[in-house]
This record gives structure tokens, C-alpha cells and sequence, in this order.
């Protein structure tokens, strides 16, 4: 299998968006694919808060440590392309990895 990771919208309407997530990683699953998608993982309640900054940057380094060592990055375009997206689309790049753009 494929280590993948994830890179779908997270800020603005968080629940919408974390449904989406869910729906992206299920696609992932469904292309025989090891998919995470941190943004949902570590700001679920208890682990992280990504309304204080300190635990944003935690959790997004904590993404970028896991994903150097992903096959691809998958970005799904279906709901736009945020900031946040394009840093792990420059991070993906930067270390070589591919990037695949999909939609649902």
C-alpha cells in the first residue's frame, strides 16, 4: 500500500470540512491507498486546539514529520485550495514527493 497524505481544507467551516476530509480519506482507502489526514486527527477534541497557535504549529509539525515519509500527497480540490493547503503542497515538492490533485 501507499502511505498518502492528505491535503483537504480545514479552516472556515470546520464541521463541512471535516466531513469532507472524511470523505477524501475513504477515497484513499478505496484506491487500495494508507492514507492519514493529520488536520483531522490532531484537532480532534482532547489532542489538540488549532484555535491556539502553539497547538496549530504543534500539530502541523507533528503532519509534516509523518509525511516525509508518505508516497504522495493528495490533494483534494473539490471544496478550494487553502493557505494551509499550499504549505503542504510547497512542503510535499520540497522534499520530493509527489502530488496528485483530485477531486471526489
Amino acid at each position: 500500500m501507499k502511505l498518502v497524505e492528505i491535503e483537504s481544507p480545514y479552516a472556515g467551516d470546520v464541521e463541512e470540512n471535516v466531513e469532507y476530509a472524511r470523505q477524501c480519506v475513504a477515497d484513499s482507502l478505496s484506491r487500495g491507498e494508507a492514507p492519514i489526514a493529520s488536520h483531522i486527527l490532531y484537532t480532534q477534541e482532547g489532542i489538540l486546539d488549532d484555535d491556539i497557535p502553539k497547538e496549530r504549529d504543534l500539530g502541523i509539525e507533528a503532519g509534516k514529520a509523518w509525511a516525509v515519509h508518505a508516497d504522495l500527497t493528495a490533494v483534494y480540490v473539490g471544496m478550494g485550495i487553502t493557505r494551509g493547503m499550499i504549505r503542504g503542497i510547497l512542503h510535499a515538492q520540497n522534499h520530493g514527493r509527489a502530488v496528485e490533485f483530485r477531486t471526489l
